[in-house]
């Protein structure tokens, strides 16, 4: 790729994303084949035919390493079984679970497997691939945070903990790994029409209070999501370091 398209070329590089069976996870997984990156999904399930076939498209390699993000060790061998494929480039904290329950019911283990998958493994992901990126002095680390970064919506507080977390992990980080040529920064979904918000869009009143407040006018999609990962995987977002961009239909500003 030449030309002023070049600071957003991934040829060459690999990437690792966690959760990419479906939603937003896999359309990043897609984007990241198409800008150039060969791409190692970590997930429990093989890749779906629809992106073995973007890899066969784009002729890239796409590699499963299975993983249970609930588990320290399951964590620790996919670390070092993606760093045996190949250097690791870049890294997508996308797998992520939600678990609802009113505040003054909310059992202590539902709690604890919640920031389990989706702050401490976040962590542990972060750091023993980072450990690569900093002796090769690049790399690229996004994490998916939410609006509940911002806000405690209802009936979710272990949700609003990990991604508040997260959000600030990413910071840290950032602190720590910039001086190292190793950028680390977080997209904040908005409101997506994914699996983990099924409850929501079959409420019709919750979701018409949704869609109302969105200035897009309408949720969003997974595909929503490909531009903001492919910028900052790329050199384009080499002097960003530590934000949280949100990818909202404008949610935040209203």
């Amino acid at each position: 790729m030449t030309g002023r398209l070049a600071a957003f070329d991934l040829v060459g590089s690999t990437a690792v994303v966690t959760g990419a069976s479906r939603g937003i996870g896999h359309a990043i997984a897609e984007a990241l084949l198409r800008a150039g990156a060969d791409v190692i999904v970590l997930q429990r399930t093989p890749p779906s035919s629809s992106l073995q076939r973007a890899a066969r498209e784009w002729k890239q390699d796409l590699k499963h390493v299975v993983v249970d993000l609930e588990e320290e060790e399951s964590i620790a061998a996919a670390i070092e079984e993606s760093a045996r494929i190949a250097p690791v480039d870049i890294l997508v904290n996308n797998a992520g679970t939600q678990i609802r329950h009113d505040s003054l019911d909310f059992p202590l283990a539902d709690f604890d497997r919640v920031l389990n998958v989706n702050t401490r493994a976040v962590f542990q992901l972060c750091t023993g691939f980072a450990s690569g990126m900093v002796q090769r002095r690049r790399g690229k680390i996004i994490n998916l945070s939410s609006l509940l970064a911002f806000q405690g919506g209802l009936r979710v507080p272990a949700y609003a903990a990990s991604k508040g977390a997260v959000t600030q992990l990413t910071k840290a980080f950032a602190n720590e790994w910039g001086k190292h040529g190793v950028n680390v920064n977080a997209i904040v979904p908005g409101y997506f029409a994914t699996d983990m918000n099924s409850a929501l869009v079959e409420d019709e009143d919750r979701n018409a209070q949704i869609t109302t407040r969105i200035p897009a006018g309408r949720w969003g999609r997974p595909d929503d999501i490909a531009g903001a990962a492919v910028f900052l995987a790329s050199p384009a977002s080499d002097y960003v370091h530590g934000i949280t961009l949100p990818v909202d239909g404008g949610w935040l500003g209203r």
